[in-house]
């Protein structure tokens, strides 16, 4: 028989690290097996839970929703051409502002943790007990949390600080002054967008669909990163640092698949239920849902990116407008441009 239902103790299990995790004088969280091999924290019973309710869930006939990066209909901005280019001319501070953010942006999940979960079974038709939705409240959401910006007290940072140390690897720390931080980077909300369920349940959904489609754009992101941190005609001082840096990035990428993976299960799962209403009545989970992730999906993927775009070039702008032979290197980032994707 499959295992379904987890204690949070089993959900907060690490693997036998015989090596913690430190790099650029950073002490972090995860660490490695005998063989070397990094193994994120608490994903020794976490995957495997995760595993198997996607399993349970495919078996009632019910898919997983997309959640790739095949969702994103922007590319990069600036591209890795354009972000060669940059490099080259001596301009590094977008990438040091982007890696300073996301480290920043990392932290706040710690907020994740002390999210209370309302009890998803008063709103559900079907029995949740066995369902990640079932388990939101028992550990999972603490776990993401932690997995973000630390445990408290415990001296190992999370994803905040490995952010931190592949930019400190490859720049330093105070290489540039610190850059805005947007206060969010979920999409804006006016009103209730669920009016047909009893209020206490909107919040967390909504959260989780934010949430997702911000995974889903750091996955890009990843790939941007390694694939400019391991581009040999970069960082020519420091090759080897820049590698440690694009295994730093890889490590996070790693323990962020956990977090992909339970998001997309998780709607995936409400998609598949049958909801009380307030009136009294019952609605399928994807008649309510389906029209609302589009929409998430949409301003993910479209409307807050162009405004990003639009932010991030005038500044590029501004900073090529400063070398020799700005017009020429200026036609030459801008011929370099993807869109899209």
């Amino acid at each position: 028989m499959p295992h379904l239902n987890y204690s949070e103790a089993e959900l907060f299990a690490d693997h036998a690290y015989v090596r913690p995790h430190e790099q650029a004088g950073h002490v972090m969280h995860g660490g490695f097996d005998m063989q070397g091999l990094y193994h994120s924290p608490r994903t020794l019973h976490r995957w495997p839970a995760v595993l198997e309710w996607q399993k349970a869930l495919q078996a009632r006939g019910w898919p997983l929703i997309d959640a790739t990066t095949r969702l994103l209909s922007r590319g990069n901005f600036p591209s890795f051409e354009q972000q060669k280019l940059l490099l080259g001319w001596g301009l590094g501070q977008t990438l040091w502002n982007s890696l300073t953010v996301t480290g920043v942006v990392e932290a706040r999940g710690l907020a994740l943790s002390q999210i209370v979960a309302p009890d998803f079974q008063q709103l559900i038709e079907e029995d949740i007990s066995d369902t990640t939705v079932g388990h939101l409240g028992k550990g999972l959401l603490k776990a993401h949390g932690f997995d973000e910006g630390g445990v408290p007290g415990s001296g190992k940072g999370g994803h905040d600080t490995m952010w931190f140390a592949a930019r400190d690897l490859v720049f330093g720390k105070d290489a540039y002054p610190m850059p805005e931080v947007p206060p969010s980077l979920a999409r804006p909300q006016t009103g209730r967008l669920l009016p047909q369920i009893a209020p206490q349940f909107e919040p967390l959904i909504i959260m989780m669909m934010n949430v997702l489609m911000i995974e889903i754009r750091a996955e890009a992101f990843f790939s941007f990163c390694t694939r400019v941190l391991r581009e040999p005609t970069l960082f020519a001082d420091r090759r080897e640092a820049a590698e440690q840096a694009a295994l730093m990035v890889e490590r996070i990428r790693t323990d962020e698949a956990i977090h992909v993976a339970y998001l997309q299960t998780a709607v995936s799962e409400l998609r598949s239920f049958t909801f009380k209403t307030l009136d009294g009545g019952r609605v399928a989970g994807k008649d309510l849902l389906d029209p609302l992730w589009q929409g998430f999906v949409h301003w993910h993927s479209v409307t807050t990116v162009e405004h990003t775009r639009a932010q991030t070039r005038a500044a590029i702008e501004q900073a090529v407008s400063g070398l020799p032979d700005a017009a020429q290197k200026w036609a030459q980032f801008v011929a370099c441009d993807e869109l899209p994707a």
